[in-house]
Formats: structure tokens, sequence, C-alpha cells
């Protein structure tokens, strides 16, 4: 069999999460056109006959500011260094800059080989990603290029294929139902904060996080018959919505608590779906100030 790591990186918003959700056919990262996103690097398992692939989904690369973009930062090192294939995702709507030539810069010192997806070729006309192809094949030696769409699924089964005939004969690494390595804390707290990026503009992306303090059965207030035993368990979820300013805290939670029922409703909607359960979701806006340089909120928020 085929077994390997597969890093996926780039730029911010270049549809990273969106390609490892393509790939592996369900959700296992949130989705946001807010810069930043993914904050850790996050493992989505597909296993085929041909084989088994570990998608490793990583921060944007970008230069660092705070002691949180540093710990995203060593997440993309270390998956640039483990990782047997890499991809570079590129976003074809985008102009060529400096963030652009930054990843390439520390691309340059890697050996292993890279294959370059252009990505949102279903909004872009041919004769530009034409151009975009001649411009990226004299920055770096790549294995492949693929223009593709993470979002329509376009030429993703060519890039599987391509992925196969680049890892190396190996035992499997997780077994075939495994399907990612978060913990279920995690996902849920990226749910929450997925709804969270939806409603929030300007720095107040980057400056909130979410941590699930409590996920709890709620007993039922009488013993199950017939009827009550096919009703669905219910879970009480209380998490905590950290941001830097008590500006910030206004604004999440809105004029008379709308901003945050909005939010809470949202979430709630999906996490049903997650947990099949009845959920009671309890969320609180906590102002920790400099909170993306204390690593105590950083160790907590990692950890779960």
């Amino acid at each position: 069999m085929k077994v390997g790591y597969a890093a996926l990186i780039g730029r911010p918003n270049v549809g990273k999460s969106t390609l490892l959700n393509n790939m592996l056919g369900q959700k296992v990262a949130i989705i946001s056109n807010k810069p930043q996103t993914t904050r850790t690097s996050i493992l989505g398992i597909k296993t085929t006959e041909k084989g088994q692939i570990i998608f490793v989904d990583n921060p944007g690369i970008h230069k660092p500011l705070h002691k949180l973009n540093k710990r995203m930062m060593n997440f993309v090192y270390s998956s640039l260094e483990t990782s047997d294939l890499i991809n570079l995702l590129i976003d074809a709507t985008e102009k060529y800059g400096h963030g652009d030539q930054f990843v390439i810069d520390i691309l340059k010192n890697i050996s292993t080989p890279i294959i370059l997806l252009i990505n949102k070729v279903d909004i872009v006309r041919k004769d530009k990603i034409l151009l975009i192809i001649d411009q990226y094949k004299d920055l770096l030696s790549f294995k492949e290029i693929i223009p593709i769409s993470a979002l329509k699924g376009t030429n993703v089964n060519v890039f599987e294929d391509i992925i196969y005939e680049n890892l190396p004969e190996a035992e499997k690494i997780y077994s075939g139902d495994e399907i990612s390595d978060q913990s279920q804390r995690f996902l849920l707290s990226e749910i929450i904060r997925e709804k969270l990026l939806s409603h929030v503009e300007q720095e107040l992306p980057f400056s909130t996080a979410v941590y699930i303090d409590t996920i709890e059965d709620i007993p039922e207030d009488s013993p199950p018959n017939t009827d009550s035993a096919k009703k669905k368990q219910r879970k009480y979820i209380n998490a905590h919505i950290f941001v830097e300013k008590e500006t910030h805290r206004r604004i999440i939670i809105g004029k008379q608590g709308r901003m945050i029922k909005k939010i809470g409703t949202q979430a709630r909607l999906e996490l049903v779906k997650i947990l099949d359960a009845r959920i009671y979701l309890d969320l609180w806006v906590k102002v920790k100030e400099n909170w993306r340089d204390a690593a105590d909120v950083l160790d907590l928020i990692e950890r779960q």
C-alpha cells in the first residue's frame, strides 16, 4: 500500500481547509473567509484500496507577531520537515505579492517533493491560469502543477492519484475508519468559532478564541419508558470565548444579547448533528488582555 503524510500549505485563505473537507467527503476543518482561521495542524485521514493519505492541514503562512502566530508557524515548519509530500495551494484570483514570495523563499530550502495547486480555477479564465503556470514554473522545481477547484472538486481525483504516486510503500498508520486526529472538544470549539467568525469584522477574528469548559449529559426528569427512551440524549456545553478588549466583548454580545444569541443558535444547530443530541449551549465572553501572548491561555486552548 502507499501510505504517507501530505501537507497542505499556503497563504491564509487560499482554500486549504476547503480542499481537505472535499478530499475526505466530510467536514473536519472549519471554513471562513477571515485570515488565520486555521490555528493548528489538523490531520485528515483518507483510506482507500490504494493506501492511506494522511493530509496535514496547516495554518496559513505569515510573518508572526504574537506567541499565538509563532506557534501557528511552528506547526507549518514541523509539517514541512515530517511530510512525505508538500502541496502548495495558491489563489488564482490573487496577484503575486510579498506574501507569496515569503512562502517561496521558505520552500527553497525544502528537498521534499512539492506539488503546486492553483485553486479557484472555476472562477478564473483559462488564459490567466496559463500565465500563472508560466510564472510559477520558474520559481521552484515543482513535481506537478495542477489547476483545481477545492470548492467544486475540479481535478481533486487527479490530485489524489498523483499523491499516491509520490508516497512510499508502507503499512497503514491509522485504522480504516479513522478520519481525523482531533478531539471532540476541539471540533466543537472550532464549530463555535466558525459561527463567531461569520459575524465579526476587522481585528476581531484575530483576537478571539473558544475553549470548551464543560460537556455534561443532562439527566431526564423521569425514568425512561418506551416512548422517552427514543428521545435524543440531552447535553449541556459550556464554552468560553476569549477576547482582548471590553469593546470586543460588547460587540460579540451585541445589543440586548442579540449577537451572542445568533452565534449560539447557529453553532447549536451544527452541534446537534455532530453529537446526535439535544444541546443546551452556554456561551460566556471573557476579556483576557493580550491572550495571544499568554502561554496559559494558549496551552489551555491547544490541549482541548
